[in-house]
């Protein structure tokens, strides 16, 4: 198989591993195919089922903890009636503010029992940023872990809640074992949750498959967070099309999860995929290229959720005779790029690349079920490939009015049409979800989710990603929001313009963010130092803009529009006899450091590690 092609014969190739799959597919598509609203299939009839199934099998592998499905289930239900004894009940949201940690599962876990939604907060988030996004929601409840309570109390004051103790405290410890102290002002919720009991919770009005179970929070393009709610489905269909029908899982596995379970990959498809098996899910708060493959051997993981950039990290370590010495077997998750796919698999022995495409507010998604090279695979989903105008998110009409797909091969805008049974559920705000959709694209009355990504199809319905459109870029496997990023610089006082967009960099996943501003008072020298810290003050760190070029004017087009296009094609480079100033956030330094020629040329050769 060539690196940009999907042949007949190279997925007959494959059928043999396929069939002996075969009774974990059929499963699988069982679940995944689950259509009836009203059902009674949702997260927590699901960990119950494993309790049951798995009572002493471990669920959850943590540091120096190991809790079993039946302790986790028993965890869940004495949270849910904590939380129904508040007074939340089936339609209530509360927000979720904590680390990768055992907690955070088992409060998604109870409120899901209950009927009540979590809404995952970004733990990179500060400032207005967080304000905005737990306001969005309104939730009741906030739940709070010690290790976030300066981000959070930095907030408090301006969050719009209607509960009389709203703000639950979570010690930074084994909360089933101790307590610790809350801080003034929040309930201990540990302590209040363990005078509960932990049998499963009988309700009149059980939540089903088709209410939301959580809201997962998405960049876009009107500058700030949105919150996209998902169903209790997302997590059946996580179950099956991915745990069953992709991986196979088993009780024996232990998938390894770095990435934040406040994405959909980590939470939705990692954790989704663990619960099909009546496997464990082996967690830590923070990747780290240089300890992972120890917690991997430590944990006896078969399997790792991943994002592109997690995996070339990987490859950046230096090669070690340790590097097979492990139990890895198989992985799952997006964005590993064609450039080193094969290079990945081969050094560390994985036989099983479960790429995918999705997104969390979509109605979409591809799964690469042959195990073939360089895709995403394939999707049953309807959906088409569109002509689009460069440098945006917005396809392009003939003289009709309608959208024209492109021809194999070549790149397309990824729509996918909405219909009942590929529902679209949108964001919380209506206005954002009306924008996401394109109407009459084929013929009248026709509805379509834009995915804002560009992908092609390599062959046999087989798809490879290839950029991300519109007003946001992906960088430390982050979507950023340029209008985001632009409004906080604006708000430093310290700029006239200011324009954000992304820009490659040689042996890096992703764009990293540049942006080109005037100074204020243009002329007056630009004070980078105290540009830095603004933006470490106000932004999460893979939202800091990478480089910085410095300007007296930014070049428009006639009717006032930016060249945002010409500036990514411009990048970071240094132009001979011009006035302009470039600086760069360097590996390992904490501020700006100004660009030469010789710099610019080891960040060229990929000599820097970004």
């Amino acid at each position: 198989m060539t690196q940009d092609n999907v042949s007949a014969r190279d997925i007959v190739r494959q059928l043999p591993g396929v069939i002996r799959r075969f009774p974990s597919i059929a499963r699988g598509y069982y679940y995944y195919a689950a259509k009836k609203e009203t059902r009674e299939l949702t997260l927590g009839t699901l960990i119950e089922r494993n309790a049951g199934k798995y009572p002493h099998r471990p669920a959850i592998l943590f540091e120096d903890r190991s809790i079993s499905w039946q302790d986790f289930n028993h965890w869940a239900n004495r949270i849910a009636h904590f939380l129904r004894a508040q007074g939340l009940e089936k339609g209530d949201a509360i927000a979720v503010f904590l680390e990768n940690r055992p907690e955070l599962l088992a409060v998604v876990a109870g409120a899901a029992k209950l009927g009540v939604a979590c809404a995952m907060l970004n733990t990179s988030q500060k400032g207005r940023v967080l304000e905005h996004s737990i306001n969005l929601i309104e939730p009741k409840m906030v739940v709070v872990g010690e290790e976030l309570i300066d981000s959070f109390e930095g907030v408090r004051n301006d969050l719009k809640t209607s509960h009389p103790t709203p703000f639950l405290f979570l010690a930074d410890a084994n909360t089933l074992n101790m307590f610790g102290d809350a801080p003034a002002g929040y309930v201990n919720m540990a302590e209040k949750v363990s005078a509960h009991r932990g049998v499963n919770p009988e309700l009149g009005d059980p939540p089903r498959l088709g209410d939301t179970a959580i809201y997962l929070f998405t960049s876009g393009t009107t500058g700030l967070p949105k919150a996209a709610p998902g169903s209790h489905r997302k997590f059946i269909k996580a179950y099956g099309g991915f745990g069953l029908m992709s991986l196979s899982m088993e009780p024996e596995d232990v998938l390894y999860c770095t990435l934040p379970l406040y994405h959909g990959t980590a939470l939705l498809i990692c954790w989704g995929s663990v619960i099909a098996g009546g496997s464990a899910i082996a967690l830590r708060r923070k990747f780290s290229a240089s300890a992972f493959w120890d917690d991997v051997r430590r944990y006896h993981a078969t399997t790792f959720g991943y994002v592109g950039e997690l995996c070339r990290y990987l490859l950046n370590q230096p090669a070690s005779d340790q590097d097979r010495n492990h139990s890895l077997t198989k992985m799952i998750g997006n964005g590993l790029r064609p450039s080193i796919w094969k290079e990945f698999k081969d050094r560390f022995g994985i036989d099983t690349v479960a790429e995918l495409y999705a997104s969390s507010e979509g109605n979409i998604g591809f799964s690469n079920f042959f195990n073939m090279d360089n895709t995403v695979g394939f999707s049953t989903a309807p959906y088409k490939l569109v002509r689009f105008h460069d440098g945006t998110r917005d396809p392009i009409r003939n003289q009709k009015g309608f959208m024209e797909e492109v021809s194999k091969g070549e790149p397309g805008l990824l729509i996918g049409e909405i219909t009942k049974k590929w529902s679209f559920e949108g964001y919380t705000q209506k206005e954002a979800t009306e924008k996401s959709i394109l109407r009459d694209a084929f013929k009248k009355g026709d509805q379509w989710f834009n995915t804002g990504d560009v992908l092609r199809e390599i062959g046999c319905g087989h798809l490879q990603f290839v950029d991300r459109m519109g007003d946001t870029f992906r960088w430390k496997g982050e979507n950023v929001s340029t209008t985001e990023v632009e409004n906080v610089i604006d708000g430093s006082g310290m700029v006239e313009e200011a324009i954000v967009y992304g820009v490659e960099i040689p042996q890096t996943n992703g764009k990293a963010g540049m942006v080109t501003l005037v100074p204020q008072n243009a002329g007056a020298e630009l004070d980078v130092d105290r540009l830095f810290r603004y933006l470490a003050d106000n932004l999460p760190p893979y939202a800091i803009p990478v480089f910085v070029r410095v300007t007296h004017a930014i070049e428009k087009t006639g009717t006032f529009k930016y060249r945002k296009v010409d500036m990514q094609k411009v990048g970071y480079s240094l132009s001979a006899g011009s006035n302009e100033e470039v600086y760069a956030w360097l590996p390992r330094t904490e501020g700006y450091t100004r660009l030469t020629p010789e710099r610019v040329a080891e960040i060229d050769q990929g000599k820097l590690s970004f």
